[in-house]
């Protein structure tokens, strides 16, 4: 669906995909393993576009529901990756995905027979301030070591991976037994609460289509 003129987000892929138009097309988040043919036919039957259009594709971090179709994507566009240097092992495959521990851990172990990653070699390693595709890269360590958010100024919106989720219109830090550091966490909503945006888009939720900074400065608050 389009959420602004230039944005659009692909539904049915459980981590968001958001698909900004300019010059070439930029993706931000690939969504679970074996949904890249919802991300292609949402390029060809609502944007008319083909795969080759796909100029680069941006990971806010390596967790599967975000990373899971970077390969395939990849494969069919030629496009750039780019994900923060902390997280490139693990879509490269150096540096196996640690699952979380406990009844989750065993979850996730069948979880990932049924869901196959096929590691991908990055293109662009970003740091913190980091300029691409006309955003800024927000380095926000905690969820995962490599964990951004960018910040779009033509659009006004601040793209935060799941450093934040607005679930049913309030918004939540990202549960702890998916997350690697919680005091991190904290640390960069506080981070991004300093930034003025108008709108955000979160990789879990809905859009925070107005006001966005000042919801994010309130949440930030609660945290301390």
């Amino acid at each position: 669906m389009e959420l602004i003129p230039g944005v659009h987000q692909v539904d049915g892929v459980v981590g968001n995909c958001y698909i900004i138009i300019g010059d070439g097309l930029i993706l931000i988040d690939t969504g679970l393993p074996n949904k890249t043919q919802k991300i292609l036919d949402y390029l060809k039957n609502t944007l008319d576009c083909i795969p080759s259009d796909i100029e680069t594709i941006i990971l806010t971090h390596y967790h599967l529901d975000h990373s899971g179709n970077a390969y395939e994507l990849w494969d069919s566009s030629g496009a750039k990756i780019a994900i923060h240097a902390d997280d490139a092992g693990y879509i490269s495959g150096e540096v196996p995905m640690p699952g979380p521990g406990g009844i989750w851990g065993l979850i996730y172990s069948i979880f990932k027979i049924f869901f196959k990653f096929k590691p991908v070699q990055p293109d662009i390693l970003l740091h913190d301030n980091d300029k691409i595709a006309g955003m800024t890269c927000i380095h926000t360590p905690g969820h995962t070591p490599g964990s951004i958010c960018l910040y779009d100024p033509k659009f006004d919106i601040l793209f935060v991976g799941d450093t934040i989720r607005n679930i049913d219109g309030h918004l939540e830090a990202p549960p702890a037994k998916f997350s690697r550091n919680m005091d991190q966490v904290k640390q960069s909503i506080q981070k991004i609460a300093k930034l003025d945006f108008n709108i955000m888009l979160s990789g879990h939720g809905t859009p925070v289509m107005r006001d966005a900074s000042i919801k994010v400065r309130e949440f930030s608050e609660s945290l301390k």
